[in-house]
C-alpha cells in the first residue's frame, strides 16, 4: 500500500477498507414485478344485463339503503358494528400491522447491555478473597445492502393490505347475509299470511259444503274433496312458519344475538320491501376495482413477489456494523480499572446451507407464481359470478311477473265461478278446480317473491359492494 493510501485509511479503519469493494458490489435483489404480471382483462358492460331492470350507473356503497327500509338499514348497521366474523377479521388485520411494526423494527439497531459483580479467591492477590465488577455495552446495526429488510417490509406491507381486503369482504358478506335474512323473514312472512288467508278461504268453503251436503244438495265425495284442499293448505303452514323464524335466527346470529335475543319486532313483517328503481350494476371496470376478494389476491400477489426478494437477498452475506464498549474494575490491585472498546462491520453468511438459501427460493418463486395464477382466476370468478346472477336475477323476475299475473287471473276466475255456483249456475266440483288453481297461483306467487329477493341480494353481493368506510383497527 503507497504512502497516500496508507493516509488514506489509517490503520485501525484499514478492515472497512477491504470491505469496501464489497459493499459497493451491493445491489437490489427487488425481483422485477414483470416477470410475475397477470393477465390483461378486457372488461366493459355485463353482457347479461338486461335494459329497464339493471342501470349501468355505479353500485352506492349502502346499496340496502335503495330498498328505503329504514328497519333494514338499522340491522345492517347493527350487524356490522357486531358481527363476529368481522370481530375475528379486525384481529387479524391487528395482527398483521404487529407484524409490518416488527419488520420496520428490523432498520433499527439492537443493543446489548451486561453488568456484573463477583468476590472470590484471586490468585494473584496477597489477599485471599476480593470484589470484582464488570460491565459491557455492544450495538449492532444490519447494513441491509442486499435489500433483505426492505423487501420483508413490503411483504408485510403488503400482507396488511391483504387482511384489509379480507376484512372489506367480510362486511360485504355480512351486509348482503343481514339484508338477506330481513328480506327473507319478510318474504316467508308473506308465505305465511297468503297460507293463512288460503286456509281460511278452503274452511269457509268447506263449511258451505258441508251445509249443502246437510241440506241434501251435494254428495259426500264433495265434502271429502272440500277437506282434502283444507288439507292441503294446512300443511303449508308449518314450514312456512319454519322458515320464516329460521331466518329470524339467521339474522340474530349476524347481529352477534343469541337466537333468545332475537329482535321480536320483525315477527310483524309480512312483506319484503321492493326496489322502484332499476337495479345499479355498473360496469366490469368498476367491479375490478370495488371486490375487496381481487384487492386481496393482488396484495397477496405483491407479498408474494416481495418474499421472492428476501429469499434472493438470503443468498448474500449479511454484513453487521457493530460497536462495543467494556469494562473491569479489581478492588484489590490498585489501577486495575480498564476499559476496551471496538467498531467495526461483522459479516455472517451462511455460507454451508447455500442449498437451502436456493431451495427457499425456489419455493418463494413457486409461490408468487401461484399468486399470480390466483389472481387470474380470481378475476375470471369475480366476472363469472356477476354474470350468473344476472342471468338468474332476469329469469327469476321474469318468473315472478308472470305469477303474479297467472294469481291475477286465478283470482278473477274463482269470483266468476263462485258467483255462478252461488246461484247454482256450476257445480261444485268446477268451483273446486278453480279455488285449488288460486290456491296453487297464490302459493307459487309468494314463493316467487323469496327467489327474488335471494337473486338481488346474490347480486349485490357479487358486486361487492357495501365494505367502503370501515374504520381502521388501531394496535
Amino acid at each position: 500500500m503507497n504512502t497516500i493510501n496508507k493516509q488514506r485509511f489509517p490503520r485501525t479503519l484499514r478492515p472497512l477498507a477491504l470491505l469496501l469493494p464489497l459493499l459497493l458490489a451491493g445491489c437490489n435483489t427487488a425481483p422485477d414485478a414483470q416477470d410475475y404480471a397477470p393477465k390483461q382483462i378486457n372488461s366493459g358492460d355485463f353482457v347479461s344485463r338486461a335494459d329497464g331492470q339493471e342501470s349501468l350507473q355505479p353500485l352506492p356503497n349502502d346499496w340496502w339503503q335503495l330498498y328505503h327500509d329504514e328497519r333494514l338499514n338499522q340491522l345492517v348497521t347493527q350487524a356490522l358494528s357486531a358481527n363476529n366474523d368481522l370481530r375475528v377479521a379486525e384481529a387479524n388485520l391487528r395482527r398483521a400491522q404487529a407484524v409490518l411494526k416488527q419488520s420496520k423494527s428490523d432498520r433499527l439497531p439492537s443493543t446489548t447491555l451486561s453488568g456484573g459483580a463477583s468476590y472470590g479467591d484471586a490468585e494473584q492477590s496477597v489477599n485471599d478473597e476480593q470484589w470484582s465488577e464488570s460491565a459491557g455495552l455492544s450495538v449492532a446495526w444490519e447494513a441491509d445492502f442486499w435489500g433483505r429488510i426492505s423487501q420483508a417490509i413490503d411483504a408485510a406491507s403488503a400482507d396488511v393490505a391483504s387482511q384489509r381486503a379480507a376484512r372489506d369482504m367480510v362486511r360485504v358478506t355480512v351486509a348482503a347475509e343481514t339484508t338477506r335474512a330481513y328480506l327473507n323473514l319478510c318474504a316467508y312472512g308473506n308465505q305465511l299470511q297468503v297460507a293463512q288467508a288460503s286456509l281460511a278461504n278452503s274452511q269457509h268453503q268447506r263449511d258451505i259444503v258441508a251445509a249443502q251436503l246437510h241440506a241434501g244438495t251435494v254428495t259426500e265425495s264433495a265434502l271429502a274433496s272440500a277437506e282434502a284442499v283444507v288439507e292441503t293448505v294446512q300443511a303449508q303452514l308449518p314450514m312456512a312458519q319454519a322458515a320464516k323464524q329460521n331466518a329470524l335466527f339467521e339474522l340474530s346470529a349476524l347481529l352477534g344475538l343469541t337466537p333468545a335475543e332475537a329482535p321480536s319486532d320483525l315477527q310483524s313483517c309480512q312483506l319484503p320491501p321492493a326496489m322502484a328503481v332499476a337495479l345499479p350494476v355498473g360496469d366490469g371496470t368498476e367491479l375490478l376495482r370495488r371486490r375487496p376478494d381481487l384487492r386481496q389476491a393482488e396484495q397477496t400477489l405483491a407479498a408474494d413477489i416481495a418474499r421472492v426478494g428476501v429469499a434472493t437477498a438470503d443468498l448474500y452475506p449479511r454484513i453487521t456494523l457493530g460497536a462495543s464498549a467494556n469494562y473491569l474494575h479489581n478492588d484489590v490491585v490498585k489501577g486495575s480499572d480498564s476499559f476496551t472498546y471496538g467498531i467495526g462491520p461483522l459479516i455472517s453468511w451462511n455460507f454451508p446451507n447455500m442449498a437451502a438459501a436456493r431451495a427457499r427460493l425456489a419455493q418463494a418463486e413457486a409461490q408468487a407464481d401461484a399468486s399470480v395464477a390466483n389472481f387470474d382466476a380470481q378475476v375470471l370468478n369475480a366476472l363469472k359470478e356477476v354474470e350468473q346472477a344476472l342471468t338468474s336475477l332476469n329469469a327469476v323476475t321474469q318468473q315472478q311477473l308472470a305469477l303474479a299475473r297467472a294469481e291475477q287471473q286465478a283470482t278473477r276466475a274463482y269470483q266468476l265461478d263462485k258467483a255462478r255456483f252461488d246461484v247454482g249456475a256450476i257445480a261444485h266440483v268446477a268451483l273446486l278446480v278453480t279455488q285449488r288453481n288460486l290456491l296453487d297461483s297464490r302459493a307459487a306467487n309468494a314463493e316467487a317473491q323469496v327467489a327474488l329477493t335471494n337473486a338481488q341480494v346474490d347480486l349485490f353481493r357479487a358486486l361487492g359492494g357495501g365494505w367502503q368506510q370501515a374504520p381502521s383497527p388501531q394496535l
